[in-house]
């Protein structure tokens, strides 16, 4: 993903949900000065693989969602879903987080040497000055929404679980399957809603850049807000 392939998909989010990109420029530049550059290798085993992205989503509870995960070759963890996971006796590969959550679990898996996307935007810039030194600095990868700098890299995404299937195809994923991902989840507010429809509509965008067709959004690509999309033209 170029910055001039995102921007345009990037320009329509920062109006919607009225976010300044000065302070996506701000936080990332916080999270420049933090980490050095993450060496892409420590993720080669996605390449030609097939990698679960999992969400932290309700339905990452139910035994099939396990299964697919444990049957992956690659799990790609978002959030609070690598902490379900692990309950549940499946090893997360990478776990993808904007650090609004579970800080401890980010500390905790970079120290065994998994690596965690930690990403940077406006209002983060506390979350990743408490969190980011603590951690073991090889395998934390900086990214960012806004153009990259430094050792921050921008793979495309807009939330943790989009990020992740973005950083996935990024790093040549050859499959992805997707588990605990809960588009209509009725216990969500209204921003968190509006989110979950900009990770379905990026999702879409993936699918077509891939020339694939993710299972999960299956019986839903009619309904999909299209319009700040970088599609071509009939997809």
């Amino acid at each position: 993903m170029e910055f001039d392939e995102w921007e345009p998909v990037y320009e329509p989010i920062l109006a919607e949900f009225g976010y300044e990109r000065a302070g996506d420029e701000r936080a990332r530049d916080t999270l420049a000065s933090l980490t050095d550059d993450f060496d892409l290798a420590h993720l080669s085993s996605a390449r030609d693989a097939t990698v679960a992205v999992a969400g932290a989503g309700p339905s990452l509870e139910r035994e099939r969602a396990l299964e697919r995960a444990r049957a992956a070759d690659v799990v790609f963890a978002a959030s609070t879903a690598a902490d379900t996971l692990a309950e549940r006796g499946v090893d997360v590969d990478c776990m993808v987080t904007d650090l609004d959550k579970n800080p401890e679990t980010v500390r905790r898996l970079t120290e065994r040497g998994v690596p965690v996307a930690v990403h940077a935007h406006g209002d983060n810039v506390p979350a990743l000055r408490a969190v980011v030194p603590d951690c073991a600095g090889e395998y934390v990868l900086p990214t960012t929404q806004a153009a990259p700098r430094g050792p921050v890299r921008n793979v495309g995404g807009f939330t943790d679980g989009d990020r992740a299937a973005f950083l996935a195809d990024h790093l040549g994923a050859a499959r992805l399957v997707f588990v605990g991902w809960d588009f209509d989840d009725p216990t969500v507010d209204s921003t968190k809603a509006r989110k979950l429809a900009w990770a379905e509509r990026l999702l879409y965008w993936l699918e077509s850049r891939r020339g694939d067709r993710f299972e999960l959004l299956d019986g839903r690509r009619e309904t999909i807000e299209t319009r700040a999309l970088p599609l071509e033209a009939g997809e």
